[in-house]
């Protein structure tokens, strides 16, 4: 009897150590997970700057993208286009926001038909004066309105010295092209050497828009 609450009493202490040495390896599996999941996290976290810059084919700190967009057509250009080139970006906010009914091109009585059909409407800018004098090369967009630029382009314009400095237009729109708002738009900045625009749709692609950029030549200006 004795014997056998021997034997008994022994294979309960062997089990109990056996349980024991495998809970840590069961538990291993814990901080493994973690890991994995914290690398997964790290992974989709924002590159760090120097990684950043290397996706950019060069630094363009003295080259700005400018842009007004009421329905955020013109800006979705305008961030891909300043993204790829590693460009600073400013939004040309009016002060008085564009409501639905001020861009019903339909009605003559809409805001901005009357501003269009007005060669000397100029829109105020919300905010302080963005400085520009650090820029050589200016890049601006907008969408077509009536075959022209929005009056507010020529609010822009007028409010800076360009002597010296390259300006490049780009716009948005359906089917309208670029030439006739350049040719209204050019002799309000005096002094800057413009080169030729284009026009693209919401859905132009960065490597479209790096592109054109190269072609340009401006990145080693």
């Amino acid at each position: 009897m004795k014997k056998t609450m021997a034997f008994l009493l022994s294979c309960v202490l062997m089990g109990g150590m056996a349980a024991c040495q495998a809970a840590p390896e069961n538990g291993a599996s814990m901080p493994q997970d973690s890991a994995a999941a914290s690398q997964k996290d790290e992974s989709s976290q924002p590159l760090p700057a120097s990684q950043e810059e290397q996706d950019t084919p060069e630094s363009a700190h003295h080259i700005l993208v400018a842009y007004f967009s009421a329905t955020h057509t013109t800006e979705q250009v305008a961030k891909r286009l300043a993204q790829g080139m590693g460009a600073d970006l400013y939004e040309i906010v009016p002060e008085e926001p564009y409501t639905e009914e001020d861009l019903d091109y339909s009605d003559t009585g809409s805001r901005t038909s009357i501003e269009q059909n007005d060669p000397q409407a100029r829109p105020a800018i919300a905010g302080e004066v963005w400085p520009l004098d650090s820029y050589d090369v200016v890049f601006v967009g907008y969408p077509i309105w009536w075959g022209e630029a929005p009056k507010i382009l020529a609010t822009f314009l007028e409010r800076y010295e360009w002597t010296g400095k390259t300006v490049i237009p780009f716009c948005t729109s359906g089917s309208s092209g670029i030439a006739g708002s350049v040719e209204t738009l050019q002799p309000l900045a005096e002094g800057a050497t413009w080169l030729e625009g284009r026009r693209w749709e919401k859905n132009a692609t960065g490597e479209e828009l790096l592109a054109w950029v190269e072609e340009l030549g401006v990145l080693n200006g």
